[in-house]
């Protein structure tokens, strides 16, 4: 699959999306101009949680169009993911499993639940910036006002342990919600998933307090969150909690699209930075990737989480503990490659 050009145009209320476009054949429409689709408030309010309104070929792929800040625009065209089960059922036996370097994985069929590759899954182990997508789902879950400009502090700078917080970003830089949740998916920005937390109702107390009950609602028996960045080696999870993460985490539209947006230069105003997103896989565009987010820290290891769809299957690949990214982007090829060569889904 060849990489698109991307591109995102931003509009919202003080609720919730003002205009949310999306538009369901990008191919027609390169010919006869964008057909898209107006959505009310309340249709905004499902694609920010439990959503799956499209309703198209898991092969297909999806163009939303929806608002950063004023003056901000540009594409995101990236595949949606259809509705997933999080009741997991170990009944993977394949003869044929392939080996990964990683300390623990999983592969799970979304649809169904049914584990097809597992190794050392129910092992609990820090999870580093995956941690992310549950602030994420946090975040959605809590219906905030997208436009509200937030600054970030020094204290958002601090981290954990001393490890470093971010390349690029400074104290007194100013974004708005939705800006600093695309900063934490892809390019998974430290200081802006702090921020996310910092301004939560209640403070980052509540926000971690909302992570761990969102954890023990959906089963994530192996899972303990102690803030909302990952750079604390106390956040853990494992392979097989953060596969229910994964099904529950692609159901969010605004999820799926921000972690899987490859590039994108975010303009602060007074200076613009171009940025990447830190999964390999998504950049080069080679696998229907739906959803993605990566992690590391020295306690992790490499780390990547991913829903995707290969031969009409919707899939989950868990890897945590890989030893370089090298190793870590092989283990995710080599499993989807085998992921590829299982029965077609019908």
């Amino acid at each position: 699959m060849h990489v698109l050009s991307m591109s995102i145009l931003l509009a919202w209320s003080s609720t919730s999306f003002a205009e949310l476009v999306v538009n369901n054949n990008p191919a027609s429409s390169r010919v006869s101009g964008s057909a898209s689709m107006n959505w009310s408030a309340s249709d905004a309010s499902q694609f920010m949680e439990d959503d799956d309104p499209l309703e198209i070929s898991p092969q297909g792929s999806t163009s939303v169009t929806t608002t950063l800040r004023n003056g901000s625009s540009s594409t995101i065209t990236s595949s949606t993911a259809p509705q997933s089960s999080t009741q997991i059922r170990d009944t993977f036996g394949y003869s044929s499993q392939p080996s990964v370097n990683a300390r623990a994985a999983l592969v799970m069929d979304a649809q169904t639940g049914e584990v097809l590759y597992s190794k050392n899954s129910n092992m609990s182990v820090p999870i580093a910036s995956i941690t992310k997508l549950m602030t994420a789902v946090v975040t959605a879950d809590a219906r905030l006002n997208m436009s509200e400009e937030i600054t970030l502090e020094s204290i958002d700078f601090a981290g954990a342990g001393g490890k470093n917080s971010s390349s690029t970003l400074r104290a007194g830089d100013t974004m708005n919600r939705a800006e600093a949740l695309l900063f934490a998916l892809m390019k998974s920005e430290n200081p802006a998933a702090a921020a996310l937390a910092r301004t939560y109702p209640g403070g980052r107390p509540a926000f971690v307090a909302a992570m761990n009950a969102k954890a023990r609602q959906l089963g994530m028996t192996s899972t303990r969150y102690a803030e909302s960045t990952g750079l604390d080696p106390h956040n853990v999870s494992s392979a097989r909690d953060l596969g229910i993460l994964v099904s529950t985490a692609s159901q969010y539209g605004l999820i799926r699209q921000f972690s899987t947006t490859p590039t994108y230069d975010f303009n602060l105003g007074y200076r613009v930075l171009k940025s990447n997103n830190t999964n390999a896989l998504v950049r080069n565009g080679g696998w229907n990737i739906n959803l993605s987010k990566t992690g590391y820290i020295n306690e992790a290891g490499r780390c990547v989480v991913m829903h995707t769809t290969v031969n009409s299957r919707p899939a989950v690949v868990v890897l945590l503990g890989a030893p370089s990214s090298q190793a870590r982007n092989s283990d995710a090829t080599n499993l989807l490659t085998w992921l590829s060569s299982l029965p077609k889904r019908v």
